[in-house]
């Protein structure tokens, strides 16, 4: 049995500009950081060895991987040379679909879990690039690169996406004081529902590759992303939220459908009454998690003013994904 841990991840300014419809263009950049809530993928050889088993959000048992319905599990199986006598399961502390990159988190999970249970050993930047290739190459969906990279790597980091598909993770080295009071003044709330990222992002990229003020957008917002990396390092933390708060007004304008009136209005709140210098909501937008920075003399009044919703308590992590069980005797 072979069990992977992958961390999902809180992306806090620069999504969009790891499209490769913008990198090709001209060169992205993120900053994010993963989080102790992970994605578990199990691996075991089957009591039937002429099948396929998966246990994940619409359980199947198949007789070829051609059958499965999954096209991740499908894919990387395939890929990775994988035809019978297998089962597979997937747990998360978190539900997918609120913006914390389940999708990645599950692909290069699935990647590493598969790869121990075959005895290769793989580094982070072949499981972030492949799962990206299997992602948007092969199964054409419209997601960008930060994500995988994010789970991967693990830690607080800025990555670029250089014009001819290179990816650099930069780890952001500052005191663990200073991580911790970025950590401490960073608040987590559900707004309640979850989406399916594809639809949302679709959208996004159908008006990047038409409206030029978009590009500009994006192109302003790496300009923002360097200056907040700038600022962990040397300068005034709550600057940084502030920064928040400028790349979540340039990302709520990229399309009509990455906010809504509901978000907006929590958003406001926590703003104007609340005492959070910046904010986001995090993923491709609609609904999910929205993130909030807020000094810690002000926090008691944030919460009690977003008291109507879940707060996901949480801490950084480093590790990535990380291989947490092995047992060769299969």
């Amino acid at each position: 049995m072979i069990i992977s841990r992958t961390p999902f991840r809180i992306s806090f300014i620069g999504g969009g500009s790891d499209y490769t419809e913008f990198t090709s263009k001209h060169e992205g950049c993120v900053l994010s950081t993963s989080i102790d809530k992970y994605m578990y993928i199990l691996a075991h050889p089957y009591t039937d060895i002429n099948r396929i088993q998966v246990k994940h959000s619409q359980p199947e048992c198949v007789e070829t991987v051609d059958q499965l319905k999954h096209p991740i599990l499908k894919s990387i199986l395939q890929f990775l040379g994988i035809g019978k006598g297998i089962e597979i399961s997937s747990f998360a502390d978190v539900s997918t679909g609120t913006g914390l990159g389940s999708t990645a988190s599950f692909t290069v999970g699935l990647l590493h879990c598969l790869n121990s249970y075959l005895n290769n050993q793989v580094t982070k930047e072949y499981l972030a690039k492949t799962a990206s290739t299997i992602e948007i190459d092969e199964l054409k969906q419209p997601y960008g690169m930060q994500d995988q990279y994010a789970a991967s790597f693990g830690g607080l980091n800025f990555i670029t996406f250089k014009t001819d598909r290179s990816v650099i993770v930069e780890p952001i080295t500052i005191s663990k004081a200073r991580k911790n009071e970025l950590e401490n003044n960073l608040l987590m709330f559900y707004t309640g529902s979850s989406r399916s990222a594809s639809s949302i992002l679709v959208k996004q990229k159908q008006i990047m590759d038409q409206d030029e003020n978009t590009f500009h957008a994006l192109v302003e917002m790496t300009e923002l992303v360097r200056e907040s990396k700038n600022i962990l390092f040397s300068g005034d933390l709550d600057d940084f939220g502030k920064i928040m708060h400028q790349g979540w007004k340039l990302k709520k304008n990229l399309a009509p459908n990455i906010t809504n009136e509901y978000i907006d209005n929590l958003y406001k709140k926590a703003i104007t009454r609340g005492g959070a210098l910046g904010g986001k909501l995090l993923g491709a937008g609609g609904s999910g998690y929205l993130l909030f920075y807020c000094p810690e003399e002000r926090q008691a009044t944030l919460r009690s003013v977003l008291s109507d919703l879940p707060e996901l308590n949480y801490q950084f992590e480093s590790a990535g994904s990380n291989i947490i069980f092995y047992d060769n005797n299969m």
